[in-house]
This record gives C-alpha cells, structure tokens and sequence, in this order.
C-alpha cells in the first residue's frame, strides 16, 4: 500500500516516515460503477484519491440537468474543499467504473499537515490547477459557441498527453455532451462539420489532430 500512497502526486517527494504515517489515516474504499461516493451538501469530512477507475463530479441545475465539472482517474485527488474549509461538499462524486479509492479523514490530515507542511504546499499546487480549469471551464460555457468549446477540450487532452495529436476519447460522448454544456446529437453533428472542414478525424474514440492551428482559431473565435 505504501507504494501506491508514494505514486500519488499530492505525496510525491514525502520520505517514507510520512508517507507510512499517511497509509496509518487512510482507508481504502471500493465502489461499482454508478456508485455515489458523495452528494452536494454532504459534510466535507475528509478527500479522496482516486487509486483505480474513474470518478466525475457534477452538478445538477434545479431541473436536474448534470454538468459535469470533472472527471479524474488514478492519482487525482477530489473533495480538497473538505480539508481547508471544513464545509460541504459543493458538488456530487460518482464512479463512471468499478473504482477504488483511498480516504483521507480531515483532522487526521490536517495533524499531519501539521507534521509536515509540504503536505500543504502540494495540495495548494493541485488546487491551484484545479481552479485555473475552473476558470477555463467558466469562460468557455459562458462566452464561447459550442464548437469553441469542443475544440479547447481537444487542445487541453492533446496538452495532457504532451502535446500528442492522436487522442483517445476515455468518456462517452453522452458524457462529453454534459462537459461542453450541450447534447450528444449537437456535439455529433459538431464533431462531423470539424471533421468534413479537415480539423480532426474521428474514428469511434479515436480522434486525430489534423490541423492544429485551425483548431487554435477555432478554440479562440468559438464559431465554425
């Protein structure tokens, strides 16, 4: 367990004394898929890292329409707000997939944050991320066109994977829908005008970076 505990990047660079007292806190836990780990305006009592699987956190709108804000796999962490704030869960947790999760208790934490203040640096480095996705996402839904949305989607999965132009759609495109605040029949036929305007190329979940600068203009101006 402990080398699982060492591959998280929240604990990367802790000596082995922390992370030995970070296995001591943790408490694994396992979900099937559709599982709900938490719901909005549960009591914030500790975080998660994810260890396997996959998990999205939403939101739902009063008429119960999900908007997906992420969705992390192994070594990600959720549920952060819990550890500085002590309040709510502002947000619903789920497993898209038979999951597994490590749970870090709050004021078991916080002690050996306490301990240790790297602990603390690095989880202002991930939350920090976290809330300029924030922004991203924010700025997207509300100024940019459907298709410009999409297309920063793109650009930010092919960031991830180090710039790459062949990616792979790891959600479904129902869910992706939900991510760009649209409907799986819009992002189709989105999908099929980027494609016959020789952006990318789509094979099921394969999808090609053909031009990347045209995608870049597409992401800034938000209008095919």
């Amino acid at each position: 367990m402990i080398e699982q505990i060492a591959s998280i990047p929240l604990f990367k660079g802790l000596p082995k004394e922390q992370l030995h007292d970070l296995v001591n806190i943790s408490v694994e836990q396992v979900f099937r898929r559709g599982d709900s780990i938490f719901c909005e305006g549960d009591e914030g009592k500790g975080f998660y890292v994810v260890v396997s699987g996959r998990v999205k956190i939403f939101k739902l709108s009063t008429e119960g329409k999900e908007q997906i804000l992420h969705i992390l796999g192994p070594g990600e962490t959720f549920g952060e707000v819990a550890v500085f704030a002590g309040r709510h869960f502002p947000a619903f947790a789920e497993t898209l997939e038979a999951s597994k999760t490590f749970f870090f208790p709050r004021n078991s934490f916080i002690a050996l944050i306490q301990k240790e203040p790297s602990l603390a640096l690095n989880m202002l480095a991930i939350l920090s991320s976290r809330l300029r996705q924030f922004a991203q996402l924010v700025e997207s839904l509300s100024l940019k066109e459907v298709p410009g949305r999409l297309a920063a989607y793109l650009l930010y999965l092919s960031e991830q994977r180090q710039g790459s132009s062949d990616l792979e759609l790891d959600i479904s495109k129902g869910q992706l829908a939900s991510v760009l605040g649209t409907i799986p029949e819009t992002l189709s036929r989105i999908l099929a005008r980027m494609t016959a305007q020789k952006l990318i190329q789509v094979n099921a979940s394969q999808i090609k970076i053909v031009n990347r600068q045209g995608l870049e203009d597409l992401a800034e101006t938000g209008k095919l």
